[in-house]
């Protein structure tokens, strides 16, 4: 019988998102026979939800101090020595990092630990535009092409996201392998005892945002949809799922403007809201591949997006969805040809569905990682 792999995940936090969802699915889902893993994390803000601590409770993790969102140089320093002592106490035959910060430290902690362990890493969106001004985005673009050459494998979540990698230089093409995140079979829950439930009318339509409220998921923009939407008389409710540093003056200026939007805070019942939903929507400024969005496309969901990141991955424009310019306007007029017509949102919606099962399954990912592990 062939011997376990060890493989060590190392990710910044395990804050409520698209990464702690895939690096949980990968703790939770390959083979124990095949693979023993380790989780390394550090510690979520304040204001943001741990995954492990709210939904992944059967996921155990080392948390290393430091190793969070935050940069200062004493914290990271310590988190760095904090991975190489691990990385020297574990041995891994795989490091696997995750998420920029985490990226650079896992990394640098491999090489100095010296244990002869193939790197990958995992780019789950990049930090090339929306985040920094342009000085800083260079000196992220230079250590990001250093460590490419130090990695073995640099996994992209998306086409778009790999395209836009490689045009600045980091890493070659032959690195790259494009692993589209897998998530399980939702449960189907009926639409009116979902709403029912949530305490909404069956008599509206509802657009759906789940995302944190920070500011590249651009909340403003959702808003000036919302307005575009009640002066142009269409019939629906906006439905808002996530918090973040802008959750307080979303809800204020929504009530001061008098929209249709329920702001529901921070929820684990994502499937059951989509079950009770009509259309969905994302308005960021820069994307990886959005879960939400697959998980929009499993409900049979169609969704209107800006066309930004690896979103095109997800949403076939005119297909399963419309991908928009980031124009309030723009956005507005996919809605209403969505709210006017209820036989395009079901034959979108299906679409979608199809398609969400034929690239985003859970098994799908776990075998690209299964599969790359052990050639590895």
């Amino acid at each position: 019988m062939a011997t376990q792999v060890k493989v060590m995940q190392i990710i910044a936090r395990m804050n409520v998102g698209g990464p702690a969802v895939i690096v949980a699915e990968l703790m939770r889902g390959l083979d124990k026979s095949a693979f023993e893993q380790i989780l390394v994390t550090g510690f979520c803000d304040e204001n943001e939800a741990d995954y492990l601590d709210t939904v992944a409770k059967d996921i155990k993790a080392t948390r290393i101090a430091g190793l969070g969102r935050s940069v200062s140089l004493i914290a990271d320093l310590k988190a760095f020595f904090g991975l190489v002592l691990l990385i020297r106490k574990y041995k891994p035959d795989v490091i696997h990092t995750h998420t920029a910060k985490a990226g650079v430290l896992g990394r640098l902690a491999s090489l100095l630990a010296g244990r002869g362990a193939v790197r990958v890493h995992t780019f789950h969106g990049h930090l090339l535009h929306g985040y920094f001004n342009s000085f800083t985005t260079k000196i992220v673009i230079l250590i990001e092409k250093i460590l490419a050459a130090r990695t073995s494998v640099l996994i992209a979540i998306g086409s778009k996201v790999r395209d836009d990698l490689i045009a600045a230089g980091i890493g070659s093409e032959d690195k790259y392998r494009v692993f589209f995140p897998g998530l399980p079979t939702p449960k189907l829950f009926a639409k009116a005892a979902t709403q029912s439930a949530l305490g909404i009318s069956s008599q509206t339509l509802y657009i759906t945002f789940v995302g944190r409220l920070t500011q590249i998921k651009r909340p403003d923009r959702l808003l000036d949809v919302a307005k575009e939407c009640k002066e142009r008389g269409l019939d629906v409710r906006f439905l808002v799922a996530g918090e973040g540093e802008l959750f307080e003056s979303s809800k204020e200026r929504s009530l001061k403007e008098q929209l249709n939007i329920t702001f529901f805070g921070w929820r684990s019942d994502i499937d059951q809201i989509f079950a009770a939903s009509d259309i969905a929507i994302l308005t960021s400024d820069n994307e990886g591949i959005p879960l939400t969005l697959i998980q929009a496309a499993q409900a049979s969901l169609p969704i209107v997006a800006t066309n930004v990141g690896s979103i095109s991955d997800i949403v076939i424009n005119e297909s399963t969805g419309y991908l928009t310019p980031t124009n309030p306007a723009d956005m507005a007029d996919a809605i209403e040809k969505l709210v006017r017509d209820p036989q395009l949102r079901k034959m979108m919606g299906e679409a979608g569905k199809a398609r969400a099962g034929q690239y985003f399954s859970l098994d799908r990912m776990l075998k690209d990682h299964f599969d790359l592990y052990r050639t590895l």
